[in-house]
């Protein structure tokens, strides 16, 4: 059995409080969502705080308001709340297919939208119990210097399994990020990097407060996700996909995404603009999703074989466009165990 170590549990009943809290505990400390991430992580040790500061009780992080500007989300509003809601459909669909679709309904109902969007980077090496990693001389995202995946890389290249990140990257979301010394809004993806250690760039004591997302009136979006189990598993491909259609049927905006392919999730700028200016017809979306699964770089660190899942990058692709263009999907949706909006 794997047994918690030490720590001390803080209760904070606002954001301010649990900023101050983490400002003054330092690296000491880590802030306590969901915990569907971190306290398995803690039994393995590979994470190792001395004080856990629970942003449970704090109702602001609940909230979820729409208005004809958007929707501000609390970062500690469920992934079960999010995927239940009617009000996710059509212009958010991927925000809430993304949602459905990690782990089991009990993980669901405790995981937050805002602990999914930190979810530590995984691997093979690292996600292993203490001894397991011990017995290995470690690696280099805990403990360790050589990265046993790429043992010639000079960094980390843990995978980032985060399922919603990608769905709301293809949606255009800003995050609001409180620290005791301010608050900072920022595009969510701006805040990744292709690093597995030092994946996010949120500051040391900032607390995700707020996911905000823009109106998404004529908009539809899809998010599609590869694991081997049609539920629990982590992806080991996610492609996320937004577009924009005139009254005529034309690509007016696009946004193509992948997750689970790299230490960060990937924008797929260059396929998304390749759909603009026509219709999406079977033509541009074949050309959008080889453009898109150029950029894919997975590496065997995960399940599956990654040349395998680097060639079916382009077929999730084309299932989520197809989706967009109104196509029947409930063969592959079937297959996948996956969930229809």
């Amino acid at each position: 059995m794997m047994r918690l170590p030490l720590f001390e549990f803080r209760a904070p009943r606002t954001v301010q409080e649990a900023a101050r809290i983490l400002s003054g505990e330092g690296a000491n400390a880590m802030a306590l969502a969901g915990g569907t991430d971190l306290v398995p992580n803690m039994k393995r040790r590979q994470q190792v705080p001395r004080t856990l500061v629970s942003l449970r009780g704090i109702e602001a992080l609940k909230r979820a308001e729409f208005d004809a500007s958007g929707a501000r989300l609390g970062a500690c509003l469920t992934l079960t709340e999010i995927a239940e809601d009617a009000r996710y459909r059509n212009g958010y669909s991927a925000l809430a297919q993304a949602a459905a679709q990690v782990a089991t309904c009990h993980i669901r109902n405790m995981a937050t939208l805002g602990g999914n969007i930190c979810l530590d980077t995984r691997c093979a090496y690292y996600d292993q119990n203490y001894e397991w990693r011990k017995a290995i001389h470690f690696c280099m995202k805990k403990d360790g210097e050589t990265c046993w995946t790429a043992p010639g890389s000079d960094h980390c290249v843990a995978v980032s399994s985060t399922d919603t990140a990608p769905a709301l990257i293809a949606l255009d979301a800003t995050v609001r990020l409180r620290s005791a010394t301010g608050d900072r809004e920022v595009p969510l993806a701006s805040l990744y990097q292709n690093d597995g250690i030092n994946y996010m760039l949120r500051q040391p004591g900032e607390i995700v407060e707020e996911i905000r997302l823009p109106a998404r009136k004529g908009w539809k979006s899809s998010y599609w996700k590869l694991r081997r189990r049609g539920s629990f598993d982590f992806p080991v491909l996610g492609a996320a996909a937004a577009v924009k259609l005139s009254g005529a049927g034309v690509v007016e905006d696009a946004r193509i995404v992948l997750g689970a392919v790299a230490s960060q999730p990937l924008v797929a700028d260059e396929a998304a603009k390749s759909l603009l200016g026509g219709p999406l017809n079977t033509d541009s979306i074949v050309k959008a999703a080889a453009l898109a699964g150029r950029i894919a770089k997975p590496l065997a660190n995960t399940d599956f074989d990654m040349t395998w899942r680097k060639k079916v990058t382009a077929d999730f692709v084309t299932y989520a466009l197809r989706e967009l263009r109104g196509d029947d999907m409930t063969a592959e949706s079937m297959s996948l165990g996956r969930y229809l909006f």
